[in-house]
């Protein structure tokens, strides 16, 4: 699920996310067996700095940006020269899609990816970067495919602000990717179908994973006209008509809205909706927080991508 490829080696030195609101970065290590915070840190950006879009160039004060990726990355405590980047689910398309017959090849795999999502591509495929990950398999030979598609120049203006302050972004993913890696990396083991509900104050998306796999993604800007719970309506609608779905084993929301109390409003909407409980994105699940944290919502906004980040590319090995 990233926007950039790679190639195995060591993982990156810090993640790094930029969000129209603010940057934030953080730092692992290990602590006997367990996966440990070593440090992070979050600086607000000025209003204007970036502008989350698919279609037109996000960074929009490159120098504000730039600082404020330098300003964090100073903070903790160490000297990152390889960062994984995350970004706005905004800045890209997420599909899903499906083939019947998965070319053995790569390149017949690839430009058949490119083929299918030129379709709905709100700009030209050629100006596109385009990534796809595995998905389900199917025992007739079909395959899904988690495809994200970026302009060019918006993944750039992210990369060129991290390369000012003096850091190589190796590899890129989307904030709501980061976060389906944090809940697939807990400890939790349940089988069934996960909803996870990752609330920004620009956008609210919505992912569904089964067996591990992402079969479902969407996501709704906050200036959309359709409410939460309409659009969580119409994802268990599709839930159960086309994928077959029987309910959730665990719902998952976390993040942060525009307003006040929005998370906590999601949370009874989803709970009255689906009839479950729910359970906050919590990054302690999975890597040890450690105690002079405390664990407010607002941190657990902050660390849930950075840590789904850096537990990604610490399991992949990732090269950056």
């Amino acid at each position: 699920m990233s926007i950039t490829s790679w190639l195995a080696s060591p993982p990156p030195d810090a993640a790094v996310e930029i969000a129209p609101a603010r940057v934030s970065a953080a730092a692992m290590m290990t602590r006997g067996d367990r996966p440990t915070i070593q440090a992070y840190a979050a600086e607000a950006l000025p209003a204007g700095a970036v502008a989350a879009s698919l279609t037109t160039q996000n960074v929009v004060d490159r120098a504000a940006v730039a600082a404020g990726v330098r300003t964090v990355l100073s903070r903790l405590g160490t000297r990152p020269r390889r960062v994984a980047l995350i970004i706005p689910d905004l800045a890209a398309k997420v599909s899903v899609i499906r083939f019947d017959h998965v070319p053995a090849r790569h390149d017949d795999l690839d430009q058949l990816v490119r083929w299918q999502v030129r379709k709905a591509a709100p700009f030209p495929i050629e100006d596109a970067c385009v990534t796809y990950t595995p998905g389900a398999r199917g025992a007739d030979g079909s395959g899904d495919f988690v495809v994200a598609l970026a302009r060019h120049d918006v993944v750039r203006g992210y990369e060129e602000a991290c390369a000012d302050a003096g850091v190589y972004a190796g590899l890129v993913d989307l904030a709501t990717f980061s976060v389906v890696n944090l809940a697939l990396a807990s400890a939790r083991t349940d089988g069934g179908d996960w909803l996870v509900v990752h609330m920004r104050p620009e956008y609210t998306s919505i992912a569904i994973v089964r067996a591990g796999d992402l079969i479902f993604f969407r996501n709704r800007p906050d200036d959309d006209d359709e409410t939460l719970a309409d659009v969580v309506h119409q994802t268990v609608m599709y839930y159960q008509d086309r994928l077959a779905g029987r309910g959730f084993a665990r719902v998952l929301l976390g993040g942060s809205g525009r307003a006040a109390g929005a998370v906590a409003h999601a949370r009874q909407s989803l709970e009255e909706r689906l009839g479950t409980a729910v359970e906050a994105i919590d990054p302690t699940g999975a890597a040890i927080v450690p105690d002079r944290l405390t664990a407010t919502p607002d941190l657990m906004d902050v660390l849930a991508p950075l840590t789904g980040m850096l537990l990604r590319t610490r399991a992949e090995g990732v090269r950056t």
